[in-house]
This record gives structure tokens, C-alpha cells and sequence, in this order.
């Protein structure tokens, strides 16, 4: 008989939040992570990441936001620490473009209260936000933050409180399915069986599942902060969370929290991808350049000196959509790649989803979007 029921590789984000929901369900759980716990090496570093019900990606994932923020209320009250920060968000570009007209149908599919802005109202309410004057503004009151590396630190935490064994710096090498239906993992440190498997390991998948090679692109990200003119602008009682469409592309952003500065940052940014241990983890001027570019362009204000350069890896499918599922041959085996630089806000909800798929192959989340199959046709 196998010594463990369920093995989780990668305990960033989502592996972190699996471990905890099947420890509390009495599975016994093995974590291994190839780095620290938490690390700055994957995409679940930076201090905090947005968290919105206005979700322009699709309406489909209202459902899982809405369990999200269930869960991560019930996470802080079971690990003592506040990690959730609601500061209301802001969904703006041409009312045509895609943050915005994705961000009302959502709102409009779910009744989610909502208020539509125009440039200047937004620039009276909130003076941080300079957008150019056709732009609009897609207001919603329950978005914030959540503490990333305190997120997986409090599931990390409790999951060992009740009875995970995690390992750190010791990453798997391989897998096989065993003769019974389960698995057998191998890593720099030893082997291990177990009767299931949850791969979650960012930027890393396709090392794992090589199907997912062409299609779990990682790619180089930088956040940068910077000391604005106006502090108080940008405080969190002042500056709500917000992804923002410019000519330039489209940005994401924080209030000042945590550490010095006013946090940006820039999908798909240079546009590097590539293998995750190929990509530079030094920020450069470039890097610097590309974040000012846009700052200029939508908060002007913020445009003083640079206090932090961090580089992270989206993982990005080419929907832009997550993958979980079963593996089609291997049924006790979970890929987990909740990426394209827009997972973290579901760990919460991920570790419920992939509890339920380790412990009994099903969920009654709706995960028809994320299906390996798409990518077959």
C-alpha cells in the first residue's frame, strides 16, 4: 500500500492551497516543491495580486470567484492573518476593447453591481488615474488584493498542522503509473507512491506533461515600484486595484501596501518566453523602460524614482485560459496550470477543486473551460 494517498508537486499557489483542503480531509499528503516555500523563482512572489468578480476573461469564472472569496475568508479565520484586501477595482480602456466590454458582460451574465465612468469622473474620484478622454471606467466595489506569499505561507502552514508532510528544495525528476493505479514519483531525493498525483508546477508543467510543452508557454514578467509625486493618491483608501488597456498595452496596478511604492505591471511585457530556467530573473533598464512607458501614459503622478525591480513567469496557454484536468491515459494523475498570468486569486477555490479531483476524480465546480481536450482539435 502506498505511504501516501495524494502527492503534490509544487506548493506555490494552487499546490500549497490542495495540500491544505486534503489534509483537513484526513488524506495523507507528500508536498514537494523544487525551491523555498515560498520562493521568488515562479509567479506567486510580489507582495500581493489582484483579486475581481468583473472578470473580462470570461463569465465562466464568476462562479469560481465567488467561492474564492468564500474560501479565503475561511482561510483567515483558520490561520489568525487578514490576506484578503478589498480597495474596489477598476476594469478601463475604450469602452469597445476587451478589459472593459468583457468586464460588463460578466458584471451584466452575474448581476454584479457595477458602475460605468468616464475618464474624468474617474480622475475626480480617484486623482492617481489619468486615462485620455474617450476611455471609461468599469467600477466594481468587492475587488482588492491578496497576500501572495502570506496566502501560500498560512495553506503551507496548515496543511502540516494537519498532518502534510512537506518537503522543500527537492524537485521531482519523474513519474509512472504503477501497476495498481497509482504512482510512483521520482526526485533529487528519493521515490515515493502514492494512489494520486497533482502537478503543479508553473512554469515548469511541460517538464512534467510534455503534451503541455507547446501549449504552457512560460514567459518573462516584470513588476516594478516606484515613489510617486503625491503619495496619498495612492494609498489604498485612494487608489482602487486596477487593470487599465492603453496604446501601449494592457497594465495591471496596486496601491502602495506592504513595501514602498506604487506596484505595475505589464502583460506579456518584452514579450520573452521560453524554457522557465532559461529566462533572466535580473530586471534590466528595458524592463524599467517598458513599465515607465505606460505609467506615463495612465499615472503620470507615480513617475518618480524606482524602488523595486522583480521578475516572475506567467505560464501562458494560447486561450489564455487555465488547464485542469485529469490526464487522459492517466486518470490518478491532476494537471493543475492555473496560469496565463491571472490564476493566483483561485488558489483558494483550486485547492477545494483539486481536493475533490484527487479524492474522488470529480468536482462540482464547472471546470469545462480548462479541459486538456481543447487542444486537440
Amino acid at each position: 500500500m502506498p505511504s501516501h494517498d495524494v502527492i503534490v508537486a509544487g506548493i506555490g499557489a494552487m499546490g500549497s492551497a490542495a495540500a491544505w483542503h486534503l489534509a483537513r480531509r484526513g488524506q495523507r499528503v507528500l508536498g514537494l516543491e523544487r525551491f523555498d516555500i515560498p520562493h521568488a523563482m515562479g509567479s506567486s512572489h510580489g507582495i500581493n495580486r489582484i483579486i475581481r468578480l468583473a472578470y473580462f476573461e470570461h463569465p465562466l469564472y464568476v462562479p469560481l470567484l465567488r467561492r474564492a472569496y468564500e474560501l479565503w475568508r475561511e482561510t483567515e479565520r483558520a490561520f489568525g492573518e487578514q490576506l484578503l484586501h478589498i480597495t474596489g477595482g477598476i476594469d478601463a480602456g475604450p469602452e469597445d476593447g476587451r478589459v472593459v466590454s468583457g468586464s460588463l458582460r460578466a458584471c451584466r451574465e452575474h448581476g454584479l453591481p457595477h458602475e460605468l465612468i468616464d475618464a474624468k469622473e474617474l480622475s475626480r474620484r480617484h486623482p492617481a488615474y489619468r486615462l485620455p478622454a474617450g476611455h471609461v471606467a468599469n467600477w466594481q466595489a468587492d475587488a482588492g488584493f491578496v497576500m501572495s506569499e502570506r496566502a501560500i505561507v498560512a495553506h503551507a502552514a496548515m496543511a502540516m498542522a494537519a498532518g502534510a508532510e512537506i518537503r522543500g528544495r527537492e524537485a521531482i525528476t519523474g513519474w509512472q503509473p504503477t501497476p495498481g493505479g497509482g504512482v510512483r514519483v521520482t526526485t533529487t531525493r528519493g521515490t515515493y507512491e502514492a494512489g494520486r498525483l497533482i502537478l503543479s508546477t508553473g512554469a515548469w508543467i511541460g517538464d512534467h506533461v510534455p503534451a503541455l510543452t507547446r501549449f504552457a508557454v512560460p514567459e518573462r514578467q516584470v513588476l516594478g515600484w516606484f515613489q510617486p509625486k503625491n503619495p496619498a493618491h495612492f494609498a489604498p483608501d485612494r487608489f482602487p486595484v486596477s487593470i487599465v488597456e492603453t496604446a501601449r498595452g494592457t497594465c495591471y496596478q496596486f496601491p502602495i501596501f506592504g513595501v514602498p511604492g506604487f506596484k505595475i505591471g505589464l502583460y506579456n511585457h518584452l514579450r520573452q518566453s521560453g524554457h522557465a530556467d532559461a529566462l533572466s530573473r535580473e530586471p534590466t533598464d528595458e524592463d524599467e523602460d517598458a513599465l515607465r512607458a505606460v505609467m506615463r501614459e495612465a499615472f503620470p503622478d507615480a513617475d518618480g524614482p524606482t524602488l523595486a525591480l522583480r521578475t516572475c513567469m506567467f505560464t501562458n496557454t494560447p486561450d489564455e485560459h487555465f488547464v485542469v484536468d485529469t490526464l487522459p491515459d492517466h486518470p490518478q494523475v491532476i494537471v493543475a496550470s492555473p496560469c496565463s498570468g491571472h490564476g493566483f486569486k483561485f488558489a483558494s477555490v483550486m485547492g477545494e477543486v483539486l481536493a475533490d479531483l484527487a479524492a474522488s476524480g470529480s468536482t462540482r465546480h464547472d471546470l469545462s473551460l480548462f479541459r486538456l481536450a481543447r487542444f486537440a482539435s
